[in-house]
């Protein structure tokens, strides 16, 4: 009798796979062993082989949140696990549970197509879903913790599957548990309660102007100006390579904000939690006069500042050098720290 474990197909390696097509800003880089993972169960016999080899090792997805390095030493998991399904359903709320491979804006317009309505927000944010509890992805007053319910993933420390739920995950914004312990857990699949009493989210300005004062928009009306604004806003990366919004929006206490916005009326911000607000990293570095910005293959978007670009041979050099300025620039002028948002490989 053939056993379950042998039943589970190996997960395929190459050595010095190009991953230029692998990361959204269009790098060349090659990584030095690439498994291509299509199951969780094939995750701990590759693990179980990397620590044998006692190699470094990391995990890549869609590649839009990325950057990399010209070679990326060890061993790098390609994470293609796909299936999305109704688990359950009940008054309230309809439970999805869905593969760490599949991609978000895709997963994102098949709830609209079923009538599981919240998501819309996150229309077209590149990546993949497990990449998203990772980074808890979220734009125009979203976030995409606001709908999980659990991550399932691999813990390469205790070397078991585990299940996190929503409070296990520690979310903060651009934050979670599984930021804050990198080389730790390999996501597997996101459980998403999705809640059947719908209510519109269109407060930022935005998104907000786009809507006649008083309308009443429907879950597919805002998806369609998201992907309207988006689309404006960032550039495809099958044109021009970027990794969407390169810097965090930075949270302020209310006495340095009120201090800003003194010297700057136009100050673009939000409310945040506990008295704090969220200041516009875009309109930050629009005002140092840096949109449209060229340093050598690489720049700053023409369209939105908060978006750095790849105008083809740059590398994580150029664009670290250029962020950098950015950084430098913007607390020259307003005492502010920007946060790079990709993960530096």
């Amino acid at each position: 009798m053939t056993s379950t474990q042998n039943s589970i197909p190996t997960a395929k390696s190459s050595s010095n796979l190009d991953l230029k097509g692998r990361n959204t800003l269009g790098f060349d880089a090659t990584a030095e062993l690439a498994y291509e993972i299509n199951t969780a169960e094939q995750i701990p016999a590759v693990m179980q082989e990397i620590t044998a080899k006692k190699m470094l090792w990391r995990v890549l997805g869609g590649g839009s949140n990325v950057i990399l390095p010209k070679v990326l030493p060890g061993a790098t998991l390609l994470i293609n696990i796909p299936g999305v399904e109704v688990i359950g359903s009940n008054l309230d709320i309809t439970t999805i549970a869905v593969g760490s491979g599949v991609n978000w804006h895709e997963f994102v317009t098949w709830t609209l197509d079923q009538d599981f309505c919240g998501l819309e927000n996150l229309a077209l944010i590149p990546g993949t879903v497990g990449a998203a509890p990772i980074q808890n992805i979220g734009v125009y007053g979203v976030e995409v913790s606001d709908y999980i319910q659990a991550v399932e993933a691999y813990d390469a420390k205790e070397r078991i599957f585990t299940t996190l739920s929503n409070q296990d995950c520690h979310f903060a914004y651009r934050d979670s548990h599984f930021k804050q312990q990198p080389n730790r857990f390999i996501v597997t699949k996101v459980i998403f309660d999705i809640p059947k009493q719908w209510q519109a989210r269109i407060q930022y300005a935005d998104l907000a102007k786009q809507f006649p004062v008083g309308s009443s928009p429907n879950p597919k009306d805002i998806f369609a100006a998201v992907c309207a604004i988006r689309s404006h806003k960032l550039p495809d990366p099958k044109v021009i390579g970027n990794a969407g919004s390169f810097f965090q929006n930075p949270i302020v206490h209310s006495e340095q904000y009120e201090t800003l916005i003194l010297k700057h009326p136009g100050l673009v911000s939000y409310p945040d939690a506990g008295n704090k607000r969220k200041l516009a990293a875009g309109w930050l570095i629009d005002q140092c006069g840096l949109k449209g910005q060229r340093m050598g293959n690489v720049g700053v978007y023409e369209n939105q500042a908060l978006v750095l670009v790849n105008h083809g041979g740059g590398n994580a050099q150029d664009i670290l050098g250029l962020a950098k300025c950015i950084q430098d620039a913007v607390h020259s002028k307003f005492g502010v720290k920007l946060e790079i948002e990709p993960n530096i490989f």
